[in-house]
């Protein structure tokens, strides 16, 4: 950034699955800087986090193993904003719909069905009116994509699909069932980057900005 004594937020990436890099490079481009999560110190500093898309009970499995899950919970409780996408929405939703029991971060009220769009082979892409982020549409990418099926007083439904909640957002987390980092809109990583404090203004790296192979 070129203003001087503005303060690009730390936003970490959840390094258990998920495009990774793809979500680091969006959020280089809108200001901040990143690291990589994958232990529970790997939290400490931070302003912001992303939680990717994937296999939303295999990251339950794997991060609960670790305690890594237990540490992002405790940190989200705390008021660490948040985005997360497609397998992210799922893990802050408070419940699943229809679904066997799961391990989740929780905390935004929400209820949410997995696959709610189909399997691998149901992907699809869709433009997406997000209310906050304006015209044009955005390019919505739904792979395995969950949709909303209930939504508490403290959340705000920012887009839908087919009739059904895909965006939302409430005081402290952002979750899309889509994949913005699959894409060069940047918006929905600017809306969260801004909400950390940051200027969206800058596309510098700094040393611990990590963008690579996962």
């Amino acid at each position: 950034m070129s203003a001087e004594g503005t303060r690009r937020p730390r936003v970490g990436v959840l390094a258990v699955q998920g495009a990774v890099s793809e979500h680091e490079a969006a959020l280089v481009d809108v200001g901040a800087r990143t690291s990589r999560v994958r232990v529970p110190a790997d939290l400490d500093g931070l302003d912001g986090l992303v939680i990717p898309g994937g296999e939303s009970t295999t990251f339950g499995l794997v991060a609960g193993e670790s305690g890594l899950l237990d540490a992002v919970r405790l940190r989200v409780d705390q008021g660490l904003p948040v985005l997360g996408t497609c397998a992210g929405m799922i893990m802050l939703a408070r419940g699943i719909a229809g679904g066997g029991p799961q391990p989740l971060i929780g905390g935004m009220d929400i209820v949410v069905r997995r696959n709610a769009f189909g399997r691998q082979v149901h992907s699809f892409e869709a433009p997406v009116d997000v209310s906050v982020l304006g015209d044009p549409p955005v390019r919505g990418i739904f792979i395995r994509a969950p949709w909303i099926e209930q939504v508490g007083p403290s959340v705000e439904v920012l887009a839908e699909h087919g009739g059904h909640p895909v965006a939302a957002r409430d005081a402290t987390r952002i979750v899309a069932a889509f994949h913005p980092e699959l894409t060069d809109d940047r918006r929905l990583h600017r809306l969260f980057v801004e909400g950390l404090g940051g200027s969206a203004a800058g596309t510098e790296h700094e040393e611990d900005t990590v963008v690579g192979a996962q």
